[in-house]
């Protein structure tokens, strides 16, 4: 709100005695704790700090402040304004017992009186205990006709009303479409008795699809238009909320299926850093990741699109791949920008499990997108790629929090579906309605799940630490299953790890062998590439046949030490270093066999001596055109030694922009407190009367004036009244009692702080004695 707007709202309640002057008044009587309560539960209220309580029963009218505070409003309070409202409490007051009698046996007295204390809270409604009186822009916040709600009819259920929809003709369905996407009531002379019962609207009003209001108007049943907008069905006349019928699971059952979903979450993750860092993604013009290099990876990776989409936003949420000129740079034209991951990846893959999961479900709990939004058609028709602007969604963080708000409200173990939790849902929060459909609700629940902090539709307990601010990295850590330090290896060179396998044995497994499936117990086939891969990073026979001997429970097969010794036999027969490149063997003959192949040519392969050559390509290209020739060469570095030259990916620097959206800040109870006190204040010196006046307007006399009153007050020790602006621009006026005058500043005692404050001459506005 501007300073005009305080001005106006300052005006208003002057003006207006019976409305806006009553209302200040009932606020002018809220006792400190009051008011700092009130500005807690409407924080818009008190930016910029309001000068008197005159100013803030204007600003609390305003329809936009009024809009924000009935966003957290059930139906049980819509119901109560709405018969409020009826009542035409916005302009004369309404008894207690009126309202009862109008809520009738849908709600008990104390049901009611819980209501009446949120909404008195909220300064909605205001008044004495026994006369109720309503906030006008209140009325204009309900999410449905005024009247709907008093008047209980039979409520429809969805079956019916999905059957009859499936019955109706093109045009009966055009009618109902339109209907519900602008205004429920339509104007039709076929409304009226009489009119042909071959009519559309005739046969949607005997359908019961269509209420008739008069002979030209009708409205559409607010849970057809439920059903037609895909938002959950409920009756907004029931002043008690949808029960949820939960299913019952054992918590250890529900921790277990949330653990595989962590593992099977972070090695998916691995995966899609790792192809990230080999292929980094052309980036967008407008800074998405297209469609065609998600199914890039997608097919690289085996990961399905859908679940692609939320990694990748969980990544980019995460801090762990970014838009950038990654190093090394792609082979295609530099002056693009890539989705690649950034230098924070490599802490975390050596980060443990709980650890790299607490940061990917902190992420999406905070991440202001919708990764479901991925694939579906924009405005212009066009589907919306990941990463991109159309993905975002501001008020998804609070959405999140509050599907899983509802779920951590059961006990432990207990599920929901979908249709009950958006249910309860729209009744708790009817003008969220649009948000909460139950196809969005759906799709959260299930990014819940995949991240673990769900399953089998119950709350898990790590997902009930995150929500609640607990240690949700330790609750995962004691879900997830005890790491094991053995493989299990097969007759067909397959290798079983009967579970989450310790960080130095996965380590070595994964180099010697390929991963086929993975899961709580994972398969690696070891073929002959992936021991030469082991040999190539300096492991040796000896150490494979170890790593094998000390680590399978099983018998180890004679055809893995076969392959083995016969591929460690060939390795490294064929040497090649930097001279760029050199390439160097023992048995001269078999050097002049790569001399005389194609691959001499090129490589540009010159020899120097029978058993050296050298090349000008790179090392890991000549180790790379060798092997496609058909050759097992190794590197090596000057001393001989074998040197590991596999790529590590490609890494851009993660150079996070502020966020967007922020979620807004929460004041402190102390700056309430200050706010509090700056009201008291400026009332105080609004109702105070004075002799001695000046108002300083910027010439040297107006500030001589002021600093002489000033000056007497200080040694007559007398209060004045002051109008000041602070540096903020904000004007507000206070009674203190001036200590000294001097150095361009006023020090004097304010009694609102209790304490001694510094006031800058140039910003005093006013001064008047105070009798």
């Amino acid at each position: 709100m501007t300073h005009t707007d305080d001005a106006t709202a300052s005006t208003t309640a002057a003006a207006d005695p019976r409305d806006v002057g009553s209302f200040a008044a009932w606020l002018a009587a809220f006792s400190d704790a009051e008011l700092t309560d009130l500005l807690r539960k409407r924080p818009d209220l008190a930016v910029p700090p309001p000068s008197t309580v005159a100013v803030l029963a204007g600003r609390a009218e305003q329809r936009a402040s009024v809009a924000r505070a009935a966003d957290d409003l059930t139906t049980l309070d819509f119901g109560i304004l709405e018969l409020l409202a009826l009542e035409h409490a916005d302009e004369v007051g309404v008894s207690r017992t009126q309202l009862q009698e109008a809520v009738g046996s849908r709600a008990t007295k104390k049901v009611v009186d819980a209501a009446l204390r949120t909404l008195r809270m909220l300064a909605l409604v205001w008044g004495d205990k026994t006369t109720l009186r309503i906030v006008p822009a209140v009325v204009a916040t309900i999410p449905w006709r005024i009247g709907l709600g008093a008047q209980p009819t039979e409520a429809l259920d969805e079956p019916t009303i999905t059957a009859a929809i499936g019955g109706l003709q093109p045009v009966e369905s055009e009618i109902l479409e339109t209907l519900s996407k602008s205004s429920p009531i339509g104007r039709t002379r076929d409304a009226a008795p009489g009119t042909p019962p071959d009519r559309p609207v005739q046969r949607l009003l005997a359908a019961g699809l269509l209420r008739r209001i008069d002979d030209e108007t009708v409205e559409l049943h607010h849970q057809v238009r439920q059903v037609l907008r895909g938002e959950a069905v409920f009756d907004v006349t029931s002043l008690t909320p949808p029960k949820v019928a939960g299913r019952e699971h054992k918590p250890a059952d529900v921790n277990a299926t949330a653990a595989g979903e962590t593992l099977e979450l972070v090695r998916h993750c691995e995966d899609v850093l790792e192809a990230l860092g080999e292929a980094p993604a052309p980036a967008l013009r407008a800074g998405g990741l297209g469609v065609r290099e998600l199914r890039r990876i997608s097919k690289t990776t085996g990961i399905d699109e859908n679940r692609l989409s939320l990694l990748v936003e969980l990544l980019s949420a995460a801090g762990l791949i970014a838009r950038g000129i990654p190093d090394p740079v792609p082979a295609v034209d530099g002056g693009e920008s890539y989705w690649a991951p950034t230098t924070a990846v490599d802490n975390w893959l050596h980060a443990p499990v709980a650890r790299r999961w607490h940061s990917l479900a902190e992420a999406w709990l905070a991440l202001p997108r919708m990764a479901w939004f991925i694939g579906m058609r924009d405005a212009n028709d066009k589907p919306v790629a990941a990463l991109s602007d159309e993905a975002r969604a501001p008020s998804a963080p609070r959405d999140r929090q509050a599907i899983l708000g509802l779920l951590a409200e059961l006990d432990s173990g207990q599920s929901a579906g979908a249709v009950e939790v958006s249910r309860l849902l729209a009744w708790r929060r009817p003008r969220w309605g649009a948000r909460l459909r139950v196809h969005a609700v759906a799709r959260t629940l299930d990014e819940a799940a995949a991240l673990g902090l769900i399953a089998r539709g119950a709350l898990s307990s790590p997902g009930r630490a995150l929500l609640h601010g607990g240690d949700a990295e330790g609750e995962m850590h004691s879900c997830l299953p005890e790491p094991v330090d053995h493989v299990l290896v097969q007759a067909d060179l397959t290798v079983v790890a009967p579970g989450p396998l310790t960080p130095d044995l996965l380590e070595q497994i994964a180099l010697v062998a390929d991963i086929e499936s993975a899961g709580a117990a994972s398969m690696y086939r070891i073929s002959e590439a992936s021991v030469r891969r082991a040999l190539d990073v300096g492991m040796t026979a000896a150490e494979l046949h170890s790593l094998f001997s000390t680590r399978s429970r099983t018998p180890v097969p004679q055809s893995l030490s076969y392959l083995i010794d016969d591929v460690a036999r060939r390795h490294g027969r064929l040497r090649a270093g930097v001279a760029s490149s050199f390439v160097r063997c023992e048995d001269p003959a078999l050097l002049a066999e790569v001399l005389a192949s194609p691959v001499a040519a090129s490589l540009a392969l010159r020899a120097l001596a029978p058993t050296v050559a050298v090349s000008q390509a790179p090392l890991r290209a000549v180790l790379d055109e060798l092997r496609a020739a058909g050759f097992a060469p190794a590197g090596e570095d000057a001393s001989g030694a074998l040197v590991d030259l596999r790529s590590r990916g490609a890494r851009v620097m993660n150079r996070r922009k502020a966020a967007a959206y922020r979620t807004p800040a929460v004041p402190t109870d102390a700056q309430l407190a200050a706010v509090v006190r700056t009201l008291r204040a400026g009332d105080l010196a609004a109702s105070t009367k004075g002799s001695d006046s000046v108002r300083s307007d910027g010439s040297r006399a107006g500030s001589a004036a002021t600093v002489a009153l000033l000056a007497t007050a200080a040694r007559e020790r007398a209060s004045v009244a002051i109008g000041y602006v602070d540096a903020q621009g904000i004007a507000s006026h206070r009674v203190v009692e001036p200590v000294t005058v001097g150095g361009g500043q006023l020090d004097a005692f304010d009694p609102a702080s209790g304490s001694v404050r510094q006031f800058m001459l140039h910003r005093i506005t006013s001064v008047t004695r105070v009798d």
